[in-house]
């Protein structure tokens, strides 16, 4: 197993996951993704829905609350596109965010294929832990402070930032898109709503330490055929890029495989 490092995530060949069931490798992959945070396996080829789900179960109890598309190759795997006919789709475009804030405990992984790559639709990941670690004081005050209210499902409250179940190390619970409103110092006696304002200010500073120096944290991936990723869903936060949704007469036809698998450790300070 070659193991080659990018910015964010690493990237391996030698793998070939269709047919990997060995222990050790699979033991392996599974301390790689909590170092690493994301794992980028190439030349897949085209992985089947089943094995997406196969591999997918090394990682714990799938969940799978989205939409069934009709073209969707396994009833646990969401099927996503640029064209309404092959898969869901604007999926990942309200926001950046992880993956089910809207769930008492959001889910604990993430795995990606790309059954169809398109010339453009490109996938954005930033890493929360140095995303929090480069916040000033008074920014990072007010960020610790703000509770997250989902606005799906029963509306969890979640920490925006609290401690990784794993690492122990800090991470964010939110989505820019999914949230109808924070909470600041919840529980405590200082407790109050934020106010509309705020709640819009919070969004807004969130979204631009993400963009600070003209990107620096962010990882784009620029898929390409094969390519399977294996994400830590709570350590990175992710966002499609614009172009995921160009007409496919434009950049040829996108189709996005994702499983996720569920959360067991509710966030909490």
């Amino acid at each position: 197993m070659e193991k080659i490092l990018k910015p964010l995530g690493c990237e391996v060949r030698g793998v070939d996951l269709k047919t990997e069931n060995r222990p050790e490798i699979i033991k392996q992959i599974k301390e790689d993704v909590t170092e690493h945070r994301i794992l980028i396996f190439k030349d897949q080829g085209i992985v089947s829905g089943d094995r997406h789900v196969e591999i997918s179960r090394w990682f714990g109890e799938l969940e799978s609350t989205f939409y069934k598309h009709p073209k969707s190759p396994h009833p646990d795997v969401f099927r996503v596109s640029n064209d309404k006919n092959e898969g869901c789709t604007n999926v990942g475009r309200s926001g950046w965010h992880i993956d089910g804030t809207f769930q008492p405990a959001p889910f604990s992984y993430s795995l990606y294929h790309m059954e169809s790559v398109p010339k453009e639709g490109h996938t954005l990941f930033i890493p929360l832990t140095e995303l929090i670690e480069s916040l000033d004081k008074d920014t990072f005050d007010t960020w610790n402070k703000a509770w997250m209210l989902s606005d799906r499902r029963s509306s969890p409250i979640h920490p925006l930032i609290y401690s990784h179940p794993q690492t122990g190390k800090p991470v964010l619970c939110f989505h820019l898109g999914m949230t109808t409103g924070f909470i600041w110092n919840y529980k405590l006696p200082s407790e109050a709503t934020a106010s509309r304002e705020e709640y819009k200010a919070l969004l807004k500073s969130i979204d631009s330490k993400i963009n600070q120096d003209n990107g620096k944290y962010i990882y784009v991936h620029k898929w390409e055929p094969g390519d399977f990723i294996i994400s830590d869903n709570l350590a990175v936060g992710h966002f499609a890029h614009s172009s995921t949704q160009a007409p496919r007469s434009e950049v040829g036809l996108r189709v996005l495989h994702r499983t996720t698998i569920k959360g067991t450790t509710p966030p909490k300070k």
